[in-house]
């Protein structure tokens, strides 16, 4: 092997150190990524219920309002 042969082999294997030093660290930052994606997915999904429940009360307030509005509306014509 020639000294130029060498130094082209040490010159690719270093390019190759680069690159999979460069895709190791994005590998790592998407890991984190998505670590930081699933426990914002794990909260909204922990909020939902929750959610649910709100809602569950304002059905009910709309129900009372609609029948209080239509009981003053019947008790006026009937009156």
């Amino acid at each position: 092997m020639s000294f130029k042969q060498a130094k082209e082999l040490v010159e690719r294997m270093e390019f190759s150190e680069i690159a999979l030093r460069k895709a190791v660290d994005n590998l790592e930052k998407s890991s984190q990524n998505f670590e930081i994606t699933l426990k914002h997915q794990e909260d909204i999904i922990n909020k939902l219920p929750y959610a649910d429940k709100k809602l569950s009360y304002m059905y009910i307030a709309i129900a009372v309002n609609i029948g209080l509005i239509v009981g003053l509306l019947i008790g006026k014509y009937l009156l």
